[in-house]
């Protein structure tokens, strides 16, 4: 019997896609004439369900296009919009011109999306042109110039929440339509960026093999690549402009159109909007198919969803090769001195008296009045920035990564992701969660466990891992966001790091903890001294690998969740602090601890009094302002570490 060859099943699935599309799609026109009378049924076809269709193909078109054109130009098979950050970019440029800078508008708010995504996309290129495409590195790099924006954003939607909650649905990636102007604005330039691209087929297909061999082929590398690029850029900023961020399918259209035989890169091209328009139209037709018991899903919120197993998925498959030496460096600088650890303390006791005795007032600074309501922030602030530092100890040192943290690896994500479960299915108050934040933070560090051994713990790979966590919990924060939740309010606000509901109680539970935990974690000093210098010799020394790799990531998930209730899951503490302590000449475990703690709790004391101040009377939440902080110190130290 003749074997079926193995590129006839992606063309299957196609076609099981396709069929699954036109039976939703179908299954929803029956909906709409069944619950409806003749003459709505004419208006909600005319005005709503065909211009969503129509919107929905060319958007598919267009995003499926944009993400094979990045993964060619930039040889690599995680790039999209949203991962490259260009699509966050384009968001960012439209919602500060809604929200701060209303002037703008007459621009137009196409031109403004394009613009934002032009601007991100010459940051990325900036940030890693100097270092080369190194794959894992670009992803990197432009997932964290995502959640900057979406960060800037959210900090933007907080100051205006009363009235900016379309705002919300629309950066979801919603694509009702009530007229067929979306349609009207899309239709001609993305058709002439189709046309372009098809031009630069021959180019592209050359750009393919490394540029020494592209150029000795007569192509102008640099010409064709920016080209490309702003092809891209543009298709990724039209459709941004129109129906907000939409995720999956920049990725999983050219994934599946590899598995093809459909093998050169002209082929592709001109198969990958037909599969892109199948795939989205597929996926909204689900959303309204789930409408009934969802309520209204945004089609980007749900693409979301499935991009973050197909980016794992992708990850699981690469070829990863032996893992690289560690990243830090053996030899020590300048030693830690008693003055500098004075000169810390010094810095800490004095942010605590600034912290509860000087503050704005509506007659002035005010400095004995509110001590009562001051002192349980203060308190939940510091135990919080000491936790996450000293689990960001634990982890850059059992993995040899100076890159990795509580925030990046996803083990704050996890932590919190349960912790919305938690309180939009059980109705449980924040002060009750430790359990559940200990158990979702297990669960992510057993997921990055998992994939650690499968990448031999590579630090990049396991950074990657950890941002698919974080954007997964945050998309289903913002489905809860969206969802007219009275509760949806209270976890933006703690998601977001603000430490306004931290009550005494929970300021002295948050205490006793890190007088807890962190103790145990010095006791841990020879094993995590001995794995820092790698597996092999940690075992020929004796050391039981699994056992004390188990339980130093254990408690470094119980240290996150004791942070995360507190102050959320976006501080970047656990990255800055332990950094912050090598610098000041802590290299010794226990030492680097300590410092690290009192570098984190310095960290949010002073990130929380600045929050409750700088804007008076509205407030910006520690966590977050923290985070703002945080991100161009990540591509500061991503872009050093590449360069050792």
């Amino acid at each position: 019997m003749r074997k079926i060859p193995r590129y006839v099943f992606p063309w299957l699935l196609i076609l099981l896609l396709t069929l699954l599309c036109l039976f939703l799609l179908l299954s929803n026109l029956s909906q709409i004439r069944l619950n409806n009378p003749p003459a709505t049924v004419s208006i909600l076809l005319q005005y709503s369900f065909l211009p969503r269709l129509t919107t929905s193909v060319i958007s598919g078109m267009a995003l499926a296009l944009a993400g094979l054109i990045f993964q060619q130009v930039l040889r690599n098979p995680l790039a999209e919009p949203a991962t490259l950050g260009i699509a966050a970019g384009a968001n960012l440029a439209m919602s500060a011109s809604i929200i701060v800078f209303p002037s703008l508008m007459f621009i137009g708010l196409p031109n403004l999306a394009l613009a934002g995504a032009a601007l991100t996309a010459l940051i990325l290129y900036l940030l890693i042109a100097r270092q080369g495409l190194d794959p894992l590195k670009v992803i990197l790099t432009g997932m964290v110039i995502s959640l900057y924006g979406n960060a800037i954003t959210t900090l933007m939607v907080l100051f205006n929440h009363d009235y900016l909650s379309d705002l919300y649905n629309w950066q979801a990636g919603s694509l009702s339509q009530n007229g067929w102007q979306a349609i009207h604005f899309l239709l001609l330039p993305i058709g002439v960026l189709i046309a372009v691209s098809a031009l630069l087929a021959r180019p592209l297909t050359l750009l393919g093999l490394s540029d020494q061999s592209a150029g000795a082929l007569g192509v102008s590398v640099i010409k064709v690549r920016v080209a490309a690029l702003a092809i891209a850029v543009a298709l990724s900023a039209l459709v941004t402009s129109q129906v907000g961020i939409v995720g999956f399918i920049g990725l999983a259209a050219p994934a599946l159109i590899r598995l093809t035989n459909l093998r050169t890169f002209t082929h592709q091209l001109l198969v990958i909007p037909l599969l892109g328009a199948i795939l989205l139209t597929l996926i909204d037709q689900l959303a309204q198919f789930l409408s009934p018991v969802s309520g209204d899903l945004p089609t980007g919120a749900l693409s979301g969803l499935l991009s973050v197993p197909l980016i794992l998925l992708l990850l699981f498959r690469r070829h990863h090769p032996q893992i690289n030496p560690p990243l830090f460096s053996a030899s020590p600088g300048r030693p830690l001195t008693l003055a500098r650890v004075s000169g810390l303390l010094l810095l800490l006791v004095g942010s605590i008296i600034v912290s509860l005795w000087i503050n704005h007032a509506p007659d002035g600074a005010t400095f004995w009045t509110l001590i009562e309501w001051r002192w349980p922030r203060m308190v939940g602030a510091l135990s919080a920035g000491a936790m996450l530092a000293v689990a960001g100890v634990l982890i850059q040192r059992q993995s040899g990564n100076p890159l990795a943290s509580p925030e990046l690896l996803g083990i704050s994500s996890g932590a919190s992701l349960m912790v919305v479960l938690m309180v939009t299915l059980f109705n449980q108050t924040l002060a009750q969660l430790f359990p559940a934040a200990l158990a979702g933070s297990a669960l992510a560090t057993l997921l990055l466990f998992l994939f650690g051994l499968r990448s031999h713990f590579q630090p990049q790979y396991m950074v990657m891992v950890g941002l698919c966590m974080t954007n997964l919990s945050m998309t289903l924060s913002m489905l809860l966001l969206m969802s007219g939740d009275p509760r949806a309010m209270m976890l933006l606000n703690w998601s977001t790091g603000s430490t306004s509901g931290i009550t005494a109680d929970r300021a002295m539970w948050g205490a006793g903890q890190a007088l807890l935990l962190i103790p145990l974690a010095l006791l841990l000093q020879r094993w995590v001294q001995i794995l820092s210098l790698g597996h092999h010799t940690a075992r020929g020394l004796g050391i039981g690998l699994r056992r004390s790799n188990i339980l130093i990531l254990l408690l470094a998930a119980a240290l996150t969740a004791g942070g995360t209730l507190l102050i959320g899951p976006l501080s970047f503490v656990g990255l800055i602090a332990p950094q912050l302590a090598r610098f000041s000449g802590a290299y010794r475990f226990r030492s680097q601890c300590l410092v690290a703690a009192l570098f984190g709790a310095l960290l949010m004391i002073f990130a929380d009094w600045l929050g409750r101040n700088i804007a008076w009377p509205w407030p910006i939440s520690a966590g977050l302002l923290s985070a703002l902080i945080g991100a161009p110190w990540f591509l500061w130290l991503l872009l050093r570490v590449e360069k050792r």
